[in-house]
């Protein structure tokens, strides 16, 4: 067991990393938002970048967050779906493909081929309402080979029984605002599951939940999206791997599926979600307590609202996100730690960019801070910025080796 007196945090700002922007006068929501406590810890800390998405895998939070966790893609990724079945507490079968169901908007063309993805999140649409949708669509198109369980939000699970990968499948959030024709399901199971995308739209957009939304000035939830399938994963516990007790903090399946599948806590924080008004606070207050009062060493802390502003091409809330990410992540955290007289060492990272002007991840490497409270350093870089970052020289190609770094300190 490693020493567990050390305590170690990894912040994790989904989608932080942007490209230059033309509003901000050529600079990134990195470099505009108000974030002295993380600037603090980079001025006394390493700045560098570090590339989270291997080569010829596509960047997805499924792969980059493996990868910032310290777990090969190359080695353990066997689909998105499968890591948030897990987190749903759907039980797959070494036969099953778990395909990833979300709940999205398309224009009323006609036919179905000839659709716009309005909105891959369906307006961010309830826990409630989305349930009661999952369930309809479960009811009318479920049956011995497929099962449609229901998650949070629009995120949701299909399970295809006695199965195998071999379809080709597109994110929603990478087509915003663009015809769906191209991106329509190819190979293995690509026209039944194109059927049942087309039945699913034939179902919803005249469900009672959906007419309620419409009324409301919503965005309807009238067709399901296909897509991230998957066989179950086998994960190392991280505590055999790292010799740290460890958990996490999400508000996403994705995120806590990859906890659970770790052998992790994961730890649900009352009035978390997805987007800039998660409970922020109750994540920095959870982080300090598993770790001061819960025989945590270390907390993966997760923060999704960048990543859903830069799909939503919003750059106002994604500085919002980066700024209250500092002052009520990152202050609580570092504060509460150095009250209680403990050495920690703090990772403040993206798992890959989510550029404002592309609505969508790309695989260009992120900028990240390690520091250490008991091994301040003095940095020529004052600012955690991707500029800054690219200009350190200091470079990991492997995202894997700076976990190592982070937790082995070698």
């Amino acid at each position: 067991m490693k020493n567990s007196n050390k305590k170690y945090v990894v912040i994790l700002g989904d989608g932080m990393a942007d490209y230059p922007i033309d509003e901000l006068g050529g600079k990134t929501p990195l470099e505009v938002a108000e974030k002295p406590n993380i600037d603090a810890l980079c001025a006394k800390g390493e700045l560098g970048l570090v590339k989270t998405v291997p080569a010829g895998m596509k960047p997805g939070s499924d792969v980059a967050n493996l990868a910032v966790l310290g777990y090969s893609p190359a080695r353990y990724y066997s689909g998105r779906s499968p890591l948030e079945a897990l987190s749903i507490g759907i039980d797959l079968k070494d036969t099953d493909i778990a395909i990833r169901c979300n709940l999205v908007t398309l224009s009323d063309d006609e036919p179905y081929e000839n659709k716009v993805m309005l909105d891959y999140s369906a307006g961010e649409i309830s826990s409630a309402e989305a349930k009661e949708l999952i369930e309809y669509v479960n009811a009318n198109l479920g049956n011995d080979v497929l099962s449609f369980y229901n998650g949070v939000s629009y995120r949701h699970c299909l399970v295809r029984h006695n199965s195998e990968t071999g379809t080709e499948f597109t994110p929603p959030h990478d087509i915003s605002d663009r015809r769906i024709t191209v991106y329509l399901p190819k190979g293995l199971y690509g026209e039944e599951m194109l059927s049942l995308m087309k039945k699913s739209y034939d179902l919803l957009k005249d469900h009672p939940v959906n007419v309620a939304r419409v009324k409301a000035g919503k965005n309807p939830a009238n067709s399901i999206w296909l897509w991230g399938e998957g066989t179950r994963p086998a994960l190392s516990p991280f505590e055999d791997v790292y010799g740290l007790k460890g958990a996490v903090i999400s508000a996403v399946d994705l995120i806590k599926g990859i906890g659970i599948g770790a052998k992790m806590k994961v730890i649900e924080v009352e009035g978390a979600c997805g987007t800039y008004e998660t409970n922020f606070a109750g994540k920095a207050e959870s982080a300090v307590k598993a770790l001061l009062e819960d025989g945590c060493d270390y907390v993966y802390v997760h923060m999704e609202a960048p990543d859903e502003c830069g799909h939503q091409g919003d750059l106002k809330h994604k500085i919002l996100s980066v700024e209250l990410i500092d002052r009520v992540v990152v202050q609580y955290i570092v504060e509460k730690l150095r009250e209680a007289k403990v050495d920690f060492s703090i990772l403040v990272a993206p798992d890959h960019p989510t550029p404002i002007k592309l609505k969508t991840h790309t695989s260009d490497p992120v900028p990240y801070v390690l520091y250490r409270s008991y091994d301040e350093k003095d940095n020529a870089f004052k600012s955690m910025t991707e500029k800054n970052a690219k200009a350190s020289g200091i470079y990991y190609d492997d995202s894997c080796d700076l976990t190592a770094k982070f937790i082995k300190e070698d």
